[in-house]
């Protein structure tokens, strides 16, 4: 019970982050190209990183089987995933953005059945399917560009590879840090992303990355989105079943609508909150689900 509530904490938390990070993106966009930004973003998390394992004396070892799971995990989650996600919401416009991106729990599922052959359960089933329902209700339907095709394309890559990322998190050992595991795999991002940019970054104008709005946004993309953000994600996801824990990926366009109209004075229609209940039910669902199921199995193991 416990697990389960500190967990979905985690994974509520960490999608709220990112449901901010899209505020964030918008602006900085407009003077950082997305690959370079993406690189200062990893970069800044490394370093972050790096002093939160030095102080806190992380245990640094890992078994050489793992690294090819950790590598995996940087080069479909950390670079093909947010390029892709970056570079198709550049292409498309917001609503299929947010859309295509809401069928990440829905690939999770799928992809935790057949790589961590979990059980799919008719209440993960309708949870999914309340929330997917919950995100198309907020964002709505009418006057998507379906011109930009590339930008869809973009986007679904993007889903695809953060839901196998997610399943393949729970390959790694619990009993590794995640700290330690999330600076092995920044590290990686950096290395893959450095020949593309590096010969970009002149080209960037040297007064916009001084701008205090810049740098404060790309701590914030470096730190909080990145850094902090993917080790709740990673850690909430040890706690409770890959499938189970794709629904609260759900909590990210609502936290993103909801600070947009604070932040950029977006109006908020009667259709958010009729979304947002739904998709509220289909994350109880999934911790009343979960609950069960870890009562059931420490009921066996008792007998």
């Amino acid at each position: 019970m416990k697990n389960t509530l500190i967990g979905s904490l985690y994974l509520i938390l960490a999608s709220s982050i990112w449901g901010g990070m899209y505020v964030v993106v918008k602006i900085l966009v407009t003077v950082i190209p997305p690959l370079e930004l993406v690189w200062m973003r990893y970069l800044i998390a490394l370093v972050a990183l790096v002093i939160i394992s030095l102080l806190t004396r992380q245990n640094w070892r890992i078994k050489r089987r793992h690294f090819g799971i950790i590598i995996a995990i940087a080069i479909i989650g950390y670079v093909i995933s947010i390029v892709t996600q970056e570079t198709g919401t550049m292409l498309s416009t917001a609503q299929m953005g947010a859309i295509i991106t809401s069928t990440t729990p829905a690939f999770m599922v799928l992809f935790a059945s057949l790589i961590l052959k979990e059980r799919l359960t008719l209440k993960k089933a309708i949870s999914v399917s309340l929330a997917t329902i919950g995100v198309i209700t907020i964002v709505g339907i009418d006057d998507i560009n379906m011109s930009s095709m590339l930008g869809g394309v973009s986007l679904i890559i993007a889903a695809l590879t953060w839901a196998l990322m997610s399943v393949l998190i729970k390959r790694i050992p619990s009993d590794y840090s995640q700290i330690v595991v999330t600076t092995y795999a920044t590290l990686i991002a950096v290395v893959v992303l450095t020949p593309f940019v590096i010969t970009k970054l002149p080209q960037i104008d040297i007064n916009d990355l001084t701008n205090p709005i810049t740098w404060g946004g790309l701590i914030y993309l470096g730190v909080i989105s990145t850094s902090t953000a993917f080790l709740l994600w990673s850690r909430g996801l040890q706690m409770l079943n890959a499938s189970s824990g794709g629904v609260f990926f759900f909590v990210q366009p609502v936290v993103g609508t909801l600070l947009g109209w604070l932040i950029l004075g977006e109006t908020i229609s009667i259709t958010f909150w009729i979304g947002s209940i739904l998709i509220l039910l289909g994350v109880l669902i999934i911790i009343k689900d979960t609950q069960e199921e870890q009562n059931h199995s420490n009921h066996s193991l008792a007998q």
